[in-house]
């Protein structure tokens, strides 16, 4: 399939993922009355949910990476052409803008809007790099020993970050950037999302370094007999 189509792919994609993230960050407020863990509750399974659900429907068509960091990790293993990733990126960070819109139509809320939740400090970088970090070698591993479990694998995965990281687990920069243009529960705040994109980067390059490293074929010594 050609280009064109495998980027439009990927925009709708990451559009209708966040569009899970924050119609469900956002119905789970107006149903929990104030519970956060209730409302934290159901996005994190509607997330996980979702994202089975989209990486089976577009993973024959362009990989569903859905995501800069698994676009850049993927090329600079060689895993995916280095010349798509700008293509992809773009496509990515746009459906993922496209998708917080939607989820505020579909609210009957202001479709423009900046976040004015504050998520910054040291915790919460370190939990970027570290679920970000996570997320690659779990698409790493799987891909290498079972393909066909990487959806359940890459959901479960988020859904789990949710709650053990003190970010709740964005570990995507697309998702960063969208989410800071949603005041509701899901929201960023703009000051904040750079640092995150930064941790992202990070995480998902020592992720990267880690898993080239740790399959290297070990070098064999050859040695002639002498008879």
């Amino acid at each position: 399939m050609n280009l064109a189509r495998r980027s439009v792919a990927e925009a709708v994609g990451t559009g209708l993922l966040l569009a899970t993230v924050v119609g469900s960050g956002i119905m789970g407020q107006q149903l929990a009355q104030g519970n956060v863990a209730i409302t934290l509750l159901a996005n994190a399974v509607a997330t996980g949910a979702g994202l089975v659900a989209l990486i089976l429907m577009f993973g024959a068509v362009s990989g569903a990476h859905f995501n800069p960091v698994v676009t850049l990790s993927l090329a600079f293993s060689g895993r995916f052409p280095r010349q798509e990733v700008a293509p992809y990126v773009l496509a990515q960070t746009a459906g993922a803008v496209a998708g917080v819109w939607s989820a505020h139509l579909m609210f009957a809320q202001d479709i423009l809007q900046l976040a004015s939740t504050p998520r910054a400090g040291t915790g919460l970088f370190c939990s970027e790099v570290i679920a970000s970090f996570g997320l690659m070698m779990v698409i790493f591993g799987t891909l290498r020993s079972r393909p066909s479990a990487t959806p359940y694998a890459v959901a479960a995965f988020i859904t789990a970050g949710y709650w053990f990281t003190a970010s709740t687990s964005f570990a995507n920069p697309a998702v960063t950037i969208a989410r800071s243009f949603s005041d509701s529960f899901a929201g960023i705040r703009p000051a904040d999302a750079p640092a995150f994109v930064v941790a992202q980067l990070i995480g998902a390059a020592l992720a990267t370094a880690f898993d080239i490293w740790l399959h290297r074929e070990p070098v064999v010594e050859i040695r002639e007999t002498a008879v």
